[in-house]
């Protein structure tokens, strides 16, 4: 323990401002830049932070796991077989064939059917959810939105608990993991297929699952998963890939790199058990020219997906389904409800830069207002000249009447003083003839 380094956030800074055991000279140049200095301290005994994972389990323990799988593939590829035989229970009871004349439903339906299971005092509340019908129609247009539909509800679900004002008792029915059954055509996903994958790969974990493989031979399976994989990655279909961490040892990345080897799984289920020739008792499928063992890595895939699903990678799966795809899915929610958020909240922020940043956009502030006062100005003066125009143009039109009826009246005065110079009567003499008429008409 006496080689373990603590990480601490100006925990050992003494009062002169230098810290124990580190450079003096850093610290300054890390202030001035608003980085928070991190001092690595060498520890001189047990501490007991290093038990922290212990109690991370025990709390765990203590609490239990809460896992959800949906399963999605047609109708008689063994989907309630391999969920048995994975958790070695019984969660589907033998189904019996349906008679003939028995009306069947026109839409694909969700069952869900909710187990607890423990296991060396580790207990999980499993729910699988199964998809009857999908497929089986002779038109399976849309036959994927009541899925997406029950995927979504579940969202919705656990985002009503986020928002209650007790978040105590949270429930987890969100779906973990999709195991969605390929048939062993041979020959390339169908159309359904891609179509669903592409409906779903944003929403879910998906696994593609080969079912009953032991109808191909072993250059067929090959051959298949190829087909398979380049299908997916022709139309950019997201499968669930197991993560890899730092500081890994050799032997978790060899099993990490031989898991993802095996993806698409081509699988066989089964829960009864059978005898091989050489007299072991083994779950598996018996035929006239052997048997096939299902926990038998020789025979199919089985194994490597158990292990993936429940042994290594579970609670991954829990996590991305968390971190991943319910956050996305719930920023598109919110987002579409009109909810935005701050980037800046939360957020550590030098102060220098945050004071740079104000200050750049309060410059750019007082721009736009100077901008918007400059053009309230010059559109107040430009109104304001046009006014005085229109005054300048009524005053000469005024200036210009006046100036013509002046002329007008100077041009009569000056023939009034013509009449009065020459003698000239200023009115007509009224002529006798007038007069004439005028005793005439007494």
């Amino acid at each position: 323990m006496t080689d373990s380094y603590a990480s601490s956030r100006n925990g050992d800074i003494t009062s002169n401002g230098q810290a124990n055991g580190s450079n003096p000279s850093l610290l300054p140049h890390a202030l001035a830049h608003g980085i928070s200095p991190i001092i690595r301290k060498k520890l001189m005994g047990y501490v007991g932070f290093a038990n922290l994972p212990n109690q991370v389990h025990r709390k765990s323990v203590r609490k239990g796991f809460q896992f959800t799988a949906m399963v999605v593939g047609e109708s008689g590829l063994g989907k309630s077989t391999l969920i048995n035989t994975l958790f070695n229970t019984t969660l589907y009871p033998p189904k019996e064939p349906l008679p003939p004349a028995t009306e069947r439903s026109k839409t694909v339906s969700i069952e869900s059917i909710d187990a607890d299971i423990e296991e060396n005092g580790v207990r999980l509340h499993l729910t699988v959810v199964d998809t009857p019908g999908f497929g089986d129609f002779v038109n399976n247009d849309e036959s994927w939105k009541p899925i997406v539909e029950n995927i979504e509800s579940r969202f919705d679900s656990y985002l009503e608990q986020e928002n209650r004002v007790n978040r105590s008792k949270i429930v987890d029915n969100r779906v973990h993991a999709c195991l969605y059954f390929i048939q062993p055509t041979g020959h390339s996903l169908k159309q359904i297929d891609i179509e669903f994958m592409r409906r779903l790969h944003t929403k879910v974990n998906l696994i593609p699952v080969i079912a009953k493989a032991d109808t191909l031979t072993y250059e067929e399976v090959m051959e298949f998963k190829e087909r398979v994989l380049s299908d997916i990655a022709y139309h950019n279909i997201h499968i669930f890939q197991a993560p890899t961490y730092d500081n890994e040892d050799e032997e978790t990345l060899a099993e990490a790199e031989e898991i993802a080897s095996k993806i698409p799984f081509a699988v066989v289920g089964s829960d009864k058990y059978v005898v091989t020739p050489d007299g072991r008792r083994v779950r598996g499928r018996a035929y006239p020219w052997g048997v096939v063992e299902v926990d038998n890595e020789d025979h199919c895939d089985f194994v490597k997906l158990r292990q993936m699903l429940v042994r290594t990678y579970m609670e991954e799966l829990r996590e991305y389904t968390n971190d991943v795809l319910y956050e996305n899915w719930r920023t598109e929610k919110l987002l579409s409800m009109g909810v935005a958020q701050d980037s800046t909240v939360f957020k550590e922020i030098n102060p220098a830069a945050r004071m740079q940043e104000e200050r750049v956009l309060h410059e750019a502030k007082l721009s736009k207002m100077e901008a918007e006062m400059r053009m309230v100005f010059e559109q107040k003066v430009q109104e304001k000249e046009a006014k005085l125009k229109q005054s300048e143009e009524e005053l000469y039109a005024r200036h210009r009447e006046m100036k013509e009826s002046l002329d007008k009246q100077r041009s009569e005065l000056e023939e009034k003083k013509r009449r009065i110079e020459s003698g000239r009567p200023l009115t007509p003499e009224k002529t006798p003839t007038n007069r004439k008429n005028r005793g005439f008409l007494r």
